[in-house]
C-alpha cells in the first residue's frame, strides 16, 4: 500500500496537463475527451444503478479466474463491497463513455464485466456499436445482466466464460476490433497475451485501454512492453489506466498526463 501511494505521488509530480503536450493528435484527445466535463444523458441513470448496488448487502460466492484480489480475503463478497472496491469509479466510467463517444468504434471488447457499470458506460456512448463483454464468474455475471437490463441497452453481448476461451471466439466472429478495454486478470503474461490476440484484428484506429497498469511490478512490466510494441505509436499513462494508440503517422511518444 505504501509503495502504491508513493507511485501515485510520483505520478502526480511528473505528469503534465494539456499545455505540456506537443502532439496535435494527443492534444486534441486530452482537450476534447480527457478534460471534457459535459454532463451526458446516460450518466444519471448509470450512477443511479451504481447507487442501487452500493446499497445491496446480498452476498455472492465469487469464482476469481484472474489474478485474485488484494482487497477481499474470502470468496464470499457483498455486492456493495464489490461495487465499491472492484468497479471503476464514476470518473473513469465517464471517461470510457467519452472515449467511445469520440472515436465511435463499431466493435468493442471488454475483458472483465464485473457488475456491468463500465459496460453500461461503454455501450451508452455508441448505441450503434456492439459491446462484447466477458465475465468469468457466474454470480457476478448475473448482476451484470440486471445492470444492462436496467440501463435499457440492447447493443451488449454478455459472455459468461473465461477470457482464454471466449476471446478467440469473439475475435473469430468479427472482422475487426475498434476498441479493447482490458479490466481483468491483471497479470503480466495474461495481459500481454490478450493484447497480442486482439492485435490480430486491430487496425490504424484501434484503441487499447488497460486497467491497473501500476497495480503490481508484473503489470508495470506488461505496460512497458506494450509501449515498446512496434504496432503502438503513442500511449497515455493516467496511472490507473493506460491508453495505447496504433495510429500511423504519429511520432512514437509516451505521455504521462495528469488526470
Amino acid at each position: 500500500m505504501i509503495q502504491r501511494l508513493k507511485d501515485f505521488a510520483l505520478y502526480k509530480f511528473k505528469s503534465k496537463n494539456k499545455f505540456g503536450i506537443h502532439s496535435p493528435f494527443i492534444f486534441e484527445f486530452v482537450t476534447k475527451v480527457l478534460y471534457e466535463d459535459g454532463e451526458y444523458y446516460c450518466y444519471q441513470l448509470i450512477e443511479k444503478i451504481r447507487k442501487h448496488w452500493l446499497s445491496s448487502s446480498s452476498k455472492l460466492k465469487v469464482i476469481d479466474l484472474g489474478a485474485g484480489s488484494k482487497k477481499f480475503k474470502t470468496d464470499y463478497r457483498k455486492i456493495k463491497e464489490i461495487c465499491r472496491v472492484s468497479v471503476k469509479p464514476k470518473k473513469y466510467g465517464q471517461l470510457l463513455f467519452r472515449i467511445v463517444n469520440y472515436f465511435e468504434p463499431q466493435n468493442v471488447i471488454e475483458l472483465g464485466t464485473s457488475l456491468g457499470i463500465t459496460t453500461a458506460y461503454l455501450a451508452s456512448a455508441a448505441k450503434g456499436s456492439t459491446i462484447f463483454s466477458i465475465e468469468g464468474d457466474p454470480q457476478t455475471f448475473a448482476i451484470a445482466q440486471k445492470t444492462i437490463r436496467l440501463s435499457k441497452l440492447e447493443n451488449v453481448k454478455l459472455i459468461n466464460e473465461s477470457f482464454n476461451k471466449s476471446l478467440p471466439e469473439v475475435l473469430d466472429s468479427i472482422d475487426k476490433v475498434d476498441l479493447v478495454f482490458i479490466d481483468g486478470h491483471h497479470e503480466k503474461n495474461a495481459t500481454l497475451n490478450y493484447f497480442e490476440n486482439c492485435l490480430q484484428k486491430s487496425h490504424d484506429g484501434t484503441v487499447f485501454i488497460f486497467d491497473d497498469i501500476n497495480w503490481t511490478d508484473g503489470m508495470k512490466q506488461a505496460w512497458n512492453l506494450i509501449k515498446d510494441n512496434p504496432a503502438v505509436t503513442a500511449t497515455i499513462d493516467l496511472h490507473f489506466l493506460g491508453i495505447a494508440f496504433l495510429k500511423k503517422g504519429l511520432k512514437k511518444e509516451h505521455f504521462l498526463v495528469n488526470y
